[in-house]
């Protein structure tokens, strides 16, 4: 079976360091596949051209490589699209049809150019599952097809075809498993291209909700539930999302997009495969209008809610964009992302406990849109007895709590006289304003420091 021009993306790529988030990494290389969709268009996945400084693919009937650029990416659905600089590049070239969603025991075939050799790859497997997964790329819970071929690296970002057609993109495999790897569905992928041609937000929208199964009758009983209705319990919402304003914590969400939740959290999606009831955001765009069926004090509303883009307290992962950072009197702070916590090795164990209830329980509030850290003091004259305090939380700038960084540098730059901070472990630290000046003259060069801010602070 031929199958459409199936190309090796090769990628240099320059990620950020969050230790020292002035400065980056060293460049480093990677390669990974990708699939003609249009004229000049390929089709990979977002981690395959993450942080990409340069970008070439080459096919394989030709030795030379080829200057590409990245026309969109949604890191959400793990997905982009590159434009090809040689106009005659693929002259010739049928791009690959975009079908549908496979049934399970379907059988695929997964092409590309994974590790141990320099020729095209194919690999035959058969779907095993199909419901919604967390994508380790940007951590969302989107719809996945399971496959039982081998994805190893350098097959990612490459095509997944079924009966001719593109069936999916390999993007991830099952880590402690032997050929067991997942694609992202046609259907996430048709939303991606149908939205670049309309120009859409490329963004997958979210709710922005935490909610609690109501498998327990007695508590389905306290909501006003009766023994027909079914849903999930509504336990906190995040300032800014797509409910804010709308839903309250103890709201019970009974439907979305008119399918109605069981009370394990899943719906019945396409009439045949049970899974998350979240499942409908990834064929959505932002802005679009959602329909959410709520119970609140055991009266049945309905809702009609505008998507927005995810919003957490501790933003997951980040990519194509530097840190924000803030260097005052030799002291660091940044804003606490999934990223920096990341520079703990097994993050999740040895990263601090303040830091990880922030990622895995805070929420985002009015009052409270980002949590500010210290993450390092640089020795100085000027901050000598405070190099214990690193690693901890913000808690006060001056007697004001900081909503987020830009808040907490205007607060300091407002100051006049002192500056007084307290930190989560009930650190204080006091600054005098004009001394801070006098320091920062001499820290910043000596720590190779080009500006004592990130570009997107206020100056």
């Amino acid at each position: 079976m031929s199958y459409p021009p199936v190309v090796r993306v090769y990628a240099t790529a320059q990620r950020p360091d969050y230790d020292c988030p002035w400065q980056a990494l060293p460049p480093s290389s990677s390669t990974g596949s990708g699939v003609l969709v249009g004229p000049n268009r390929v089709l990979t996945g977002a981690h395959v051209v993450a942080n990409a400084t340069f970008l070439q693919v080459q096919k394989p009937s030709d030795p030379n490589k080829v200057i590409a650029h990245v026309h969109t990416v949604c890191h959400d659905s793990d997905l982009a699209l590159l434009t090809v600089e040689a106009d005659n590049f693929l002259d010739g070239e049928e791009p690959g049809e975009l079908g549908d969603l496979p049934d399970l025991r379907d059988k695929v075939y997964v092409v590309g150019f994974p590790i141990g050799g320099e020729e095209i790859s194919i690999t035959e497997g058969v779907v095993s599952r199909i419901e919604v997964q967390r994508y380790s790329h940007s951590q969302r819970q989107l719809l996945a097809v399971t496959v039982d071929a081998a994805i190893n690296k350098g097959n990612s970002g490459g095509p997944v075809f079924k009966d001719g057609k593109i069936a999916g993109i390999a993007f991830q495999k099952l880590s402690g498993a032997d050929n067991i790897g997942e694609m992202v569905p046609a259907p996430v992928i048709r939303t991606f291209l149908e939205g670049i041609d309309a120009e859409r937000e490329s963004t997958v929208p979210g709710l922005g909700v935490s909610t609690q199964n109501l498998e327990n009758p007695i508590l389905r009983r306290q909501l006003g539930m009766d023994d027909e209705q079914t849903g999930v319990l509504i336990t906190s919402v995040e300032y800014g999302s797509s409910v804010s304003g709308l839903l309250e914590p103890g709201d019970a969400l009974v439907s979305i997009d008119g399918m109605s939740i069981a009370n394990n959290g899943t719906v019945q999606y396409r009439g045949r495969y049970r899974t998350r009831y979240d499942v409908v955001l990834g064929h959505y765009y932002v802005g679009d209008e959602l329909a959410l069926g709520v119970l609140r004090d055991g009266k049945a509303r309905d809702v009609s809610v505008e998507l927005r883009a995810m919003q957490y307290l501790v933003p997951r992962s980040q990519y194509d964009r530097a840190p924000t950072y803030f260097v005052y009197g030799g002291f660091v702070f940044q804003v606490l992302t999934r990223n920096f916590l990341t520079t703990w090795n097994t993050w999740w164990q040895k990263a601090p406990v303040e830091f990880l209830h922030h990622y895995y329980s805070g929420t985002r509030r009015e009052e409270q849109l980002e949590v500010v850290v210290l993450t390092q003091i640089l020795a100085d004259s000027i901050n000598v007895g405070y190099t214990h305090l690193y690693n901890e939380g913000v808690v006060t700038v001056n007697g004001k709590h900081p909503r987020d960084m830009a808040d907490f540098v205007r607060t300091i730059d407002a100051s006049e006289d002192l500056v007084e901070i307290r930190t989560s472990s009930d650190g204080r630290i006091v600054l005098e304003v004009d001394a801070v000046k006098e320091a920062n003259a001499h820290i910043l060069p000596r720590y190779h420091i080009p500006r004592d801010r990130s570009a997107d602070l206020p100056s």
